[in-house]
C-alpha cells in the first residue's frame, strides 16, 4: 500500500491510536454484493460493487470497480482479526474493515458533529431524490462557482446548477449526464480547476481519495465527500482537508423501503 493520508490512518489504527487493540477485534462477517438500478426517467443503469464487513455493531463498506476483488474474500475474511486483513488485505477488504473498526468506535448517531437526516419510507426514485437532496445542502450557493464533481450523479448536477454552479464533471463510467454534460475520466482537470470539490466515497475504493485530498489541501479548495461506503474513513479528515461530509452507513437508502437516516458533517 503506498504511503499517503489513509495508509496512515491505517498505521495509527494499528498502533491502538484510535480505539481497542485491533488484533483484539473481529470481523464477524464479510460480504460482497454486486447492484444494478435504474430509476424512472434516467437512461443510465448504474452498475455498483459493494464489500461490506460487520464489525460489532457496525457494518462498514468499500464500492469498487468490477473485477477488483473476487467474492471468495468473504469466506476468507469472516472471523478474522481487524489488524490481520488491515495488515495484509486487499484493498477494498482494507477500506471496508477500516470503516467498520472506526465506525464501531464512534457511530455517526453518537457524533456530536453530525446532523441526522431520515430519509423516508418509500419508492427508490422517493429516497433517491431525498438523500440527493440532502447531499445538495452541503454545496455552497455561489454564483459563478466551478464545482468539480467526482464520481457523477445526475441530481447533484442539477443541484449544482440550481445553486448558480458550473459543474466540472469527472467519472470513469460515464461520458456525458443526463443534460448533455461533458464527463471526462481525467481526474486532474476537474482538480486543477474546480473552486470546490464534490467526491463520491467510491474515492476511497480505488485510490483516488488521497490525490484528490493532497490537491484541495494544495489549492486550498474546500473538499466535500458524500459517502456511502467509507463514510467513517471520510470522517476522519474533517478539518484537515475535508470540509464536509454526507455519511451514509448500510443499509444504503436503495437496500431498504423504510427509513433510514444519513448525517451531514
Amino acid at each position: 500500500m503506498a504511503e499517503g493520508p489513509i495508509a496512515e490512518l491505517i498505521k495509527d489504527v494499528l498502533a491502538g491510536r484510535h480505539g481497542p487493540d485491533p488484533a483484539e477485534v473481529h470481523v464477524t462477517s464479510v460480504f460482497w454484493l454486486h447492484h444494478g438500478t435504474r430509476l424512472a426517467g434516467e437512461d443510465v443503469t448504474y452498475r455498483n460493487h459493494y464489500l461490506l464487513a460487520r464489525v460489532g455493531a457496525a457494518f462498514g463498506g468499500c464500492a469498487f470497480e468490477a473485477g477488483a476483488i473476487d467474492p471468495a474474500v468473504c469466506a476468507e475474511a469472516s472471523g478474522r482479526s481487524v489488524a490481520d486483513l488491515l495488515a495484509a488485505g486487499p484493498e477494498p477488504l482494507r477500506i471496508a474493515v477500516l470503516d467498520a473498526y472506526l465506525g464501531s468506535v464512534r457511530p455517526h448517531r453518537t457524533d456530536e458533529r453530525a446532523r441526522p437526516v431520515v430519509l423516508p419510507a418509500g419508492t427508490p426514485e422517493v429516497r433517491a431524490a431525498a438523500r440527493d437532496a440532502a447531499v445538495a445542502g452541503l454545496l455552497p450557493a455561489a454564483a459563478g462557482a466551478r464545482v468539480g464533481l467526482i464520481g457523477v450523479v445526475n441530481p447533484l448536477v442539477a443541484a449544482i446548477r440550481e445553486r448558480g454552479g458550473e459543474p466540472l464533471l469527472c467519472d470513469l463510467n460515464l461520458k456525458q449526464s443526463r443534460w448533455g454534460d461533458p464527463v471526462t475520466p481525467r481526474m486532474g482537470e476537474v482538480l486543477d480547476n474546480a473552486d470546490v470539490v464534490v467526491a463520491t466515497g467510491m474515492t476511497l475504493g480505488n485510490g483516488s481519495f488521497d490525490t484528490i485530498l493532497a490537491r484541495c489541501r494544495e489549492r486550498g479548495v474546500p473538499l466535500l465527500i458524500y459517502a456511502q461506503t467509507g463514510s467513517a474513513v471520510a470522517r476522519e479528515f474533517l478539518g484537515d482537508g475535508l470540509a464536509g461530509l454526507s455519511a451514509e452507513p448500510f443499509p444504503y437508502s436503495q437496500f431498504s423501503a423504510d427509513e433510514t437516516t444519513l448525517y451531514l458533517y
